[in-house]
């Protein structure tokens, strides 16, 4: 359930948060220097030059308004969370405070979309159904397994793989946590949104239990 603080205003204005804040704050186009390179028209620094550079969103980078970042707090704060392109904003009201790289569920284990509020929060997690499998010698055997339907080898053993900074969203295992991000930007996880080690402690430092984290 949603804390009280969500629920009045919650469901007759989310679309129009959402339209209002990360999802469309789309810069103008870099514009052709007279070498025919694109020159972006914005201030170097500001949140419009992030979002009109070239490799925007595909960048691994990430932005912050440190000035915005400062006031957000768990009272303040709501994630939302791009499918299409990559991206996660930690948002305080329509400002966006971080704009961040994640990468979400590949397309036979995809991320479900919707609002969920964060039922779980735990600094040092590992999966008890994804990970590794090693046999008696210490070998890697199984880099992606799935221990449910992989086997481990008599003497062997099954690490889960490390999820740290893990915010639960649903009761069947999906989450948003610290994991790798490929160059390529395109989402191979197990439904969980990866987020950047860089980035994720202070995500994580800026929300609490029934924050909602918004899945477009």
């Amino acid at each position: 359930m949603f804390p009280t603080r969500f629920l009045a205003p919650f469901a007759a204005s989310l679309a129009a948060l959402l339209f209002a804040s990360c999802a469309n704050q789309k810069s103008a186009a870099p514009t052709a220097g007279p070498d025919g390179q694109p020159v972006n028209p914005h201030p170097p620094g500001t949140y419009e030059h992030f979002t009109a550079e070239p490799s925007y969103p595909k960048t691994l980078r990430y932005w912050r308004n440190e000035e915005v970042l400062s006031r957000t707090n768990p009272e303040n704060s709501r994630i939302v969370i791009s499918l299409a392109s990559q991206r996660g904003f930690l948002m305080n009201g329509e400002e966006v405070a971080v704009d961040y790289p994640v990468c979400s569920g590949r397309r036979s284990h995809p991320t479900p979309a919707g609002t969920y509020p964060i039922t779980e929060k735990i600094i040092d997690k590992r999966s008890n159904k994804y990970g590794r499998i090693y046999d008696a010698e210490g070998n890697v055997v199984h880099s992606d397994a799935d221990v449910t339907q992989d086997e481990v080898p008599e003497g062997g053993r099954f690490q889960g793989a490390s999820m740290r900074y893990w915010m639960r969203l649903t009761n069947d295992g999906v989450g948003h946590h610290i994991g790798p991000l490929p160059k390529s930007r395109n989402p191979v996880s197990h439904a969980c949104i990866r987020g950047p080690a860089s980035m994720m402690p202070t995500i994580f430092s800026k929300v609490e239990v029934g924050t909602p984290i918004i899945i477009q």
